[in-house]
């Protein structure tokens, strides 16, 4: 598999989102099919199943891309950072300190908490005072209220066509399932109205439409657990009740949910539209029995 991280049909640099030879060599039911057969294959059947269609597809060897970079900003760690080195620098809302004692608060591990070298407890990126050739984050961006705002102000740290690394939760395979996709509009519409807190709709679909995040079941398509339908009428007054409660107050939910094509589609429209310099280099699928995918976005001049 080493071999096949250098191949890429259109950029040397990163291995491409499907890549036959890579396709072929890791599945022998394939080995028969010619170029044209195996793309074939993969968008009618490969990617519904589940199966690699590139190396980097899987978070472990994604990351192996991400390890090479000089000089890297990883976008809310928490206390589990997807890289670590002295090449890497941290940004969250909470310092160490704070990070170690919320980790303690709700039983989650700090044994990994990194060092943070930027902190803004409203997650203001302009408290970085460097420049980065790449940044990263993991499961972040579902949770930016203003998703544009957040891409315009990563694009301002990193250099000229640097890269802004991604790992997302599939909305198919995780808690999100019942929720339709994000689109365009919703996006541009919360960057519009500059939105810094998420909306009610936003609350209440987090509290009481999210399902098991059992990424194995979702792939055999079992979706709910029992009694999920029956017990949505109580949770959307739950979560009414909780927006109320705090008003002018960060809730901390997703915002928005993505497929790996649904998110190449926004990406790419933001980009087109003008609202943000990044175009989607890579968009990898995902695994079987996996809730994310990876995604590889770089800093583009807006035309």
């Amino acid at each position: 598999m080493s071999n096949q991280l250098n191949k890429s049909t259109n950029n040397p640099e990163f291995p491409s989102d499907f890549d036959p030879l890579f396709y072929r060599d890791t599945y022998a039911d394939l080995a028969f099919l010619d170029d044209s057969q195996i793309s074939d294959h993969f968008e009618k059947h490969g990617k519904f199943e589940g199966r690699m269609a590139s190396f980097p597809a899987a978070r472990e060897n994604f990351l192996g891309l991400i390890r090479t970079q000089k000089s890297i900003l990883e976008i809310g760690p928490f206390c589990s950072p997807v890289v670590t080195g002295s090449n890497v620098r941290y940004f969250d809302v909470l310092d160490t300190e704070c990070l170690i004692r919320r980790a303690k608060e709700i039983g989650y591990s700090s044994s990994r908490a990194p060092t943070i070298s930027y902190v803004s407890a409203t997650g203001d990126l302009s408290v970085v005072t460097d420049q980065f050739p790449c940044a990263i984050s993991a499961h972040c961006i579902e949770h930016q209220p203003d998703l544009v705002h957040h891409l315009q102000q990563v694009s301002n740290l990193l250099d000229h066509e640097g890269y802004y690394f991604l790992i997302v939760p599939n909305k198919l395979y995780c808690f999100d399932h019942y929720i339709p996709e994000s689109t365009l509009d919703n996006i541009v519409d919360a960057h519009v109205n500059r939105h810094q807190l998420h909306k009610l709709e936003s609350v209440i679909e987090h509290r009481a439409f999210t399902t098991h995040n059992d990424a194995r079941r979702h792939w055999r398509g079992d979706h709910a657990d029992a009694g999920y339908q029956e017990g949505i009428p109580r949770r959307v007054e739950r979560a009414l009740a909780e927006f109320n409660a705090a008003p002018n107050k960060y809730i901390d939910v997703h915002a928005w949910q993505f497929t790996p094509s649904s998110f190449r589609c926004v990406v790419q429209g933001l980009y087109d539209s003008g609202y943000s310099p990044f175009e989607p280099t890579r968009v990898y699928n995902t695994p079987k029995d996996r809730n994310e995918f990876c995604a590889i976005l770089q800093k583009r001049d807006i035309i």
